[in-house]
């Protein structure tokens, strides 16, 4: 594996005279080093490419088509990796940027030359920008809709101490006119007095009670749509944008619950055998859809009380509401479910799979954090992965 290294400069005068820092280039297996200076934050590819072409390979050391696959395989990664903190940060908008992504990483793979590096460097500039204005407008609308409910409220308040102030003014009116009836001598005069007061004060609380009711109403009905808004926001963010299952931090927050009320439980780590060599062979794309394949059994495989999530990657985490014993023969019929044939659209046609998954089960033990819990899961994992590897079962086409 090649490992690159920049090299600190402990020189003052180098540093004075702003020589650049010098990029180690080690691979291992030759027990080669070439070093290079590195003038900025980034590596010119293209400029490499040049550069490698007008000079020679030292003796033993990779030839320039080498580090060149090296460092496209590391940028296909890296472009992936983008498309996924995209969702992450943002999964209204990242899922557009993810796709296009990965069309870019497609056709690295499958045609490489300085022309293709040029357009994929202009490209992926264009998508981040585009990315970038629309996530930045998508939450100036969610902020703007947060602002409109606060207005909302704040005008709300202002009809409702309007309306006080006007019937405060009324009742002023009434007691008024009660203290004159004190001085007038004619009972008829008397009468007549009380029973217009007492009618300006029924019509004075009937209208308050009109006008705080519709006032009420508007209230309940801003209140409910924006509750209905914030409700569909947090179900999105609870959810995998790819295989729609729910996210590691939903699944967590259950776990912590599930922990603090003192219940039964167990967690299962799934990780899908070998499936770095379904996007080395077929691309990321196969592989996404292989994912949602995936997620969509191992839904129909648990029951519906199980909480099912997208750990990362190519891991999903099920939390279970059992001890072990009844958590582990859930497991066993999941796992005869959901390993086995899969088929999914690939570059040419349809492409059929052989699937395997490890899984890793851990019950909860008293006094146990979250971390040391799914700590045991992702151990019993990986054994259970390293049993499946000598077996020799990892994703493997099928006629």
């Amino acid at each position: 594996m090649l490992r690159i290294q920049i090299l600190e400069m402990r020189n003052p005068l180098l540093r004075k005279n702003k020589t650049p820092p010098i990029i180690a280039l080690d691979w291992p297996r030759t027990g080669c080093v070439r070093t290079v200076p590195f003038w900025g934050q980034m590596i010119s590819l293209k400029k490499y490419l040049e550069s490698s072409d007008a000079g020679s390979a030292r003796d033993g050391e990779p030839a320039g088509s080498d580090l060149l696959s090296v460092a496209v395989t590391a940028f296909r990664s890296s472009l992936v990796e983008m498309g996924n903190c995209s969702l992450s940060a943002c999964p209204p908008i990242g899922k557009d940027l993810k796709q296009n992504l990965g069309k870019i990483e497609e056709r690295l793979s499958s045609d490489l030359s300085r022309e293709t590096l040029e357009s994929t460097e202009r490209s992926v500039q264009q998508h981040l920008q585009e990315w970038g204005r629309r996530t930045a407008g998508h939450y100036q609308q969610k902020t703007g809709e947060v602002r409109e409910l606060l207005i909302v409220m704040a005008r709300t308040a202002e009809s409702v101490g309007a309306r006080d102030e006007r019937c405060a003014g009324q009742m002023n009116d009434v007691t008024a006119r009660l203290e004159q009836i004190a001085t007038l001598e004619d009972l008829t005069e008397i009468r007549a007095s009380i029973e217009a007061s007492a009618q300006d004060l029924k019509t004075s609380i009937e209208r308050m009670a009109t006008e705080g009711k519709v006032v009420v109403e508007q209230l309940q009905e801003e209140v409910s749509a924006y509750r209905a808004r914030l409700e569909e926001a947090e179900e999105v963010a609870s959810r995998d944008a790819l295989t729609g299952l729910r996210s590691r931090l939903f699944v967590e927050s259950q776990i912590e619950s599930r922990i603090a009320a003192r219940v039964p439980l167990s967690v299962a780590i799934v990780d899908i055998d070998g499936f770095k060599k379904v996007n080395d062979d077929h691309g990321h794309l196969v592989g996404d859809e292989l994912l949602k394949q995936f997620a969509t059994e191992l839904q129909s495989a648990c029951r519906s009380k199980d909480v099912i999530g997208r750990w990362g990657g190519d891991e999903f985490i099920i939390l279970l509401d059992c001890g072990r014993a009844e958590a582990s023969a859930q497991i066993d019929r999941l796992r005869n479910w959901i390993c086995g044939n899969y088929t999914v659209p690939g570059r040419t046609g349809p492409c059929k799979l052989r699937v395997n998954a490890s899984i890793g089960l851990a019950d909860h033990r008293e006094d146990e954090t979250i971390k040391e819990v799914l700590a045991r899961a992702d151990a019993a994992m990986y054994r259970d992965k390293a049993a499946s590897r000598a077996r020799g079962n990892t994703p493997k086409p099928i006629a």
